[in-house]
């Protein structure tokens, strides 16, 4: 599983690379070039393509000369293109010597007037302007290449990070490139993920360069990018001599009348998601509807008030906690005073770990003293404006430092934190953190939320890590929603259609027949 870094973070892993693996900072950047022009041959074929190399001064250039000059060896038509002329030092400094030896066409950027009619006749363009080391505004000539070529290249690669944003706020240093796809090193950097950048990378490619896994070590990082490996690890697995009580009890309390498709929702993504035994704590108001739906899923039916739980059925409740491995609460829930104070006896009562999700959520954020009488782990899984009922924090805030919020809150609270959004952040109580990159923007629709938890409480139930279990659902829960997208477009895909490709995300990532 790759690490995700800030930039500080990355230069010490490079350092440590030198001093702990023996690795001379050349290999690095000779592997870094090498990864980059595989990528493009897996995109294209290069033979009669044409490619223009923009470098700038540092040792970001120093890997766009040494890609240009594979690409020449290759037969490739390849242009250089210096951004800030060439007074380039140490690992740079070697490949721009060499590059020169060899002919290769370099031209030294003066002026821009009608370059765009140049940047369009390459394919091909390479951006190796800026790496991770960027501060302040852009300006000058390299302001005016950047604007270029986002508006006349017809393909943008871009090195380790697109030129121009900050790789570890997420900000546009003034311009940025709009890569169609970005091939980082060792590790992905912060602020790939957040926005506005994580508009401007296109698809990220992470590449080890042969970096020592003893640099990476040394550096204590404690950012992770969840991948289907880690996934694969943490679905526990299924043995021939078993039976449904060894998959998980869970116990799921959630709906309202108007709101029966949260229950519905959540009690099917976790039976999609491998849980033995699943019972529905539901009002009687809607618990035929569910029963009819729900054919695999015991249901309990309870005492409502005006179609929402009443708290009375805690009498029917406190006793299923003692037989779960897990419980969900709040999909479809409502605001009601006697719901909240439902989920007041769950958290107190339960000794297994409690997903707090929607409804439930929003009665912790009203009365946060809950927290305090709780002895059972918990997996809070909020969205921005549920994040900031819980700390009072602005929604922007919430967004532009999505990590940092994480942090403070799972640390102050001794919880699990799901904060959902793209690029799902999830933070153990240890601190470690996870990071999502799969999903889109066809998963923002009524419903998504309710499957991701079913999908946590099911894995959870079954006897994954509270933090484990959040991070593998969020990226199968967004591998689905890739699935779908791709077979009914993002448009159109509907919370149904995730639950509905569910299996396929399990199948892909298990490596099992459908």
């Amino acid at each position: 599983m790759y690490k995700a870094c800030y930039a500080e973070e990355m230069r010490a892993v490079d350092r440590a690379a030198t001093e702990l693996g023996f690795v001379p900072g050349i290999i690095l950047m000779e592997n870094a070039a090498l990864a980059c022009v595989n990528e493009l041959q897996r995109c294209f074929e290069l033979s009669g393509k044409s490619v223009a190399v923009f470098c700038g001064k540092g040792n970001n250039g120093g890997d766009g000369l040494a890609i240009a000059r594979h690409l020449y060896n290759m037969g490739v038509a390849v242009n250089i293109f210096l951004v800030s002329g060439n007074a380039y030092k140490g690992d740079a400094k070697i490949n721009y010597d060499i590059v020169t030896g060899m002919g290769i066409p370099i031209d030294t950027i003066a002026d821009t007037d009608g370059f765009e009619y140049v940047i369009r006749s390459f394919d091909i363009v390479v951006d190796a302007i800026f790496g991770t080391g960027i501060s302040g505004v852009v300006r000058g000539i390299a302001y005016d290449i950047i604007r270029l070529i986002n508006e006349n290249a017809k393909y943008i690669l871009s090195v380790d990070v697109p030129s121009g944003i900050n790789s570890d706020s997420g900000e546009i240093c003034g311009v940025c490139i709009n890569a169609d796809k970005t091939v980082t090193f060792a590790g992905y950097k912060i602020g790939m993920f957040m926005y506005p950048a994580a508009d401007c990378t296109g698809e990220i490619v992470a590449d080890m360069i042969s970096m020592p896994n003893i640099a990476i070590e040394s550096q204590n990082l404690q950012i992770n990018v969840t991948d289907a490996e880690f996934v694969r690890n943490t679905i526990p697995p299924r043995r021939n001599n078993s039976q449904k009580g060894d998959y998980g009890r869970l116990l799921i309390i959630a709906g309202s009348l108007g709101m029966s498709g949260a229950a519905y929702m959540a009690s099917e993504a976790a039976l999609k998601s491998g849980a033995g035994l699943i019972t529905l704590v539901c009002c009687e108001t809607i618990s035929e509807a569910l029963e009819v739906k729900t054919t695999e899923v015991m249901t309990l039916p309870v005492d409502d008030t005006d179609g929402h739980i009443a708290y009375s059925a805690v009498t029917h409740i406190l006793p299923q906690l003692d037989r779960a491995g897990a419980v969900l609460i709040g999909p479809g829930l409502g605001r009601s005073t006697d719901a909240a104070e439902v989920v007041r006896a769950v958290l107190k009562g339960s000794r297994v770990p409690v997903i707090v999700d929607a409804d439930a959520i929003n009665a912790v954020a009203k009365n946060k003293t809950l927290l305090s009488e709780c002895a059972c782990d918990l997996i809070f899984t909020p969205h921005a404006m549920e994040m900031s009922r819980l700390t009072g924090l602005d929604v922007s805030y919430i967004e532009e430092n999505r990590i940092q919020v994480s942090r403070e809150f799972a640390e102050e609270n001794g919880a699990v934190l799901l904060l959902k959004g793209h690029h799902t952040v999830v933070t153990d109580r240890s601190l470690t953190q996870y990071i999502n990159i799969t999903g889109n923007p066809g998963l923002a629709s009524g419903g998504s939320g309710d499957v991701l938890a079913g999908i946590i409480a099911a894995l959870a139930a079954r006897g994954a890590g509270c933090a484990e279990a959040a991070a593998a659902a969020a990226y199968i829960h967004g591998l689905a929603g890739d699935i779908a997208a791709a077979k009914y477009g993002q448009e159109s895909m509907s919370a149904a259609n995730v639950l509905e490709c569910l299996p396929e995300a399990f199948c892909e990532i298990l490596k099992s027949d459908k």
